[in-house]
């Protein structure tokens, strides 16, 4: 063998076992502690606090859909989708009219939550929502990075799809999930962030995960709430975060009887809130 080629050859081979190494590490390292010792600890408490998934919520959706996501890393995410009506009244298309993704709090399972957003089925949209990973039906473990990871990914999946209006609901650690998937690529017509904290690098985490940081220069297409009687995420904790957002066009929203998403103290007060929610993410449309 001629010797030059020889060594050509070993360089490239070399070459191909660092890239592969290299990309090797970022997808394993999707799923190590960004925010210290205490962050698999919480996120076990939580997810303990969610408990387990029970298909009988859904009793009675009759167009719910089981889906799965394959994340970046190999992991299956498994959730739902309520798929559009478009038979419906509410409804003047043969196609949905875009979609509703829900980013739910980090005590919460898909099947908890999802019957409370039938409305958005029936006017047209199809929604989704996925239990986090290692949550419920979802694979792998319970980690910031990698959460964040998995919706960077499902985001640009779904606005790849034939979908004219793309709408999301993140509360509470969904918010702060959201605004540090967010990119200039991820273009979203509506958004809803509810009761969600400005930092994360006051708990530990790097600075880069403070969702305050993450704000888009132009917030118009965002509402922000904040209730008054939460207990999780008291006001002060936002509030940096809103501020900034209102000078940058976003709607705000804090009401002196809401306390935390799917907490609120009567059922009258909740659904006050998810019709407020619903008027802004709709529009009508």
């Amino acid at each position: 063998m001629n010797c030059r080629f020889y060594v050509y050859l070993q360089i490239a081979t070399v070459l191909t076992a660092c890239a592969s190494a290299e990309q090797g590490d970022r997808t394993m390292n999707l799923e190590q502690s960004v925010c210290g010792l205490k962050e698999p600890l919480l996120f076990w408490l939580w997810s303990n606090q969610a408990g387990s998934p029970d298909e009988k919520r859904l009793k009675g959706l009759s167009n719910v859909v089981d889906i799965s996501f394959k994340s970046i890393d190999g992991r299956t995410l498994h959730g739902y989708q309520l798929a559009a009506n478009t038979s419906s009244s509410k409804s003047l298309t043969s196609r949905p009219k875009g979609y509703l993704l829900i980013i739910q709090g980090n005590a919460m399972l898909a099947d908890q939550i999802l019957p409370a957003f039938r409305s958005y089925a029936e006017a047209g949209y199809d929604v989704y929502l996925y239990d986090y990973r290692g949550y419920g039906r979802s694979e792998g473990k319970r980690r910031l990075k990698a959460i964040v990871n998995d919706y960077k990914a499902i985001i640009t999946s779904l606005n790849a799809g034939p979908y004219e209006q793309k709408l999301v609901y993140a509360m509470s650690l969904g918010g702060i999930v959201l605004l540090d998937a967010l990119s200039d690529e991820l273009a979203l017509d509506r958004v809803v962030i509810d009761s969600s904290p400005s930092r994360l690098s006051t708990y530990g985490c790097p600075a880069r995960y403070d969702p305050v940081s993450h704000l888009p220069l132009d917030c118009s297409n965002f509402m922000f709430i904040v209730g008054k009687q939460d207990r999780v995420v008291s006001p002060d904790m936002s509030r940096e975060m809103v501020e900034k957002a209102q000078q940058r066009g976003a709607q705000v929203l804090i009401d002196p009887e809401y306390s935390h998403p799917f907490m609120d103290l009567n059922w009258t007060v909740h659904q006050r809130r998810m019709g407020i929610i619903e008027e802004y993410l709709l529009q009508n449309k």
